[in-house]
């Protein structure tokens, strides 16, 4: 599998509004939803994991766990299992297949140990082919 590092996207520096009449695991589910919507977390991105999200958020572990988990149930997330929870293609095929080139190109790339600047420089050419 491959090891991808996880997007960030401001989630580091989020904490949930005080006094908030809206929960604070709907406040991350809703950011983190937004954040996808606008392509700040593209289809294929690896979010942080619970615990790091739950410690740099200020948030109980269960909390953000839940959050994840109302994603998952929405298809807006998958999780695999030791591999992390990545952005889904919301059941788009043709994303979710190319999500899945692109992550064994990643692998390529970084097996070779090829500069990430060339290998864009590589797969950008291939696009204007």
């Amino acid at each position: 599998m491959t090891k991808t590092k996880p997007v960030d996207g401001g989630l580091s520096s989020w904490r949930p509004a005080a006094g908030s009449s809206v929960a604070p695991f709907e406040q991350l589910r809703l950011l983190i939803a937004d954040l996808i919507g606008r392509g700040v977390l593209p289809v294929g991105s690896k979010l942080p994991t619970v615990r790091a999200l739950a410690s740099s958020s200020g948030l109980a572990v269960n909390t953000v766990a839940r959050a994840f988990r109302e994603l998952e149930s929405a298809g807006v997330v998958h999780t695999l299992g030791r591999g992390g929870t990545v952005v889904a293609a919301s059941g788009d095929a043709i994303r979710e297949q190319v999500a899945q080139a692109a992550a064994e190109f990643a692998a390529v790339v970084h097996g070779l140990g090829l500069p990430e600047a060339d290998a864009l420089a590589i797969a950008g050419a291939a696009l204007r082919r």
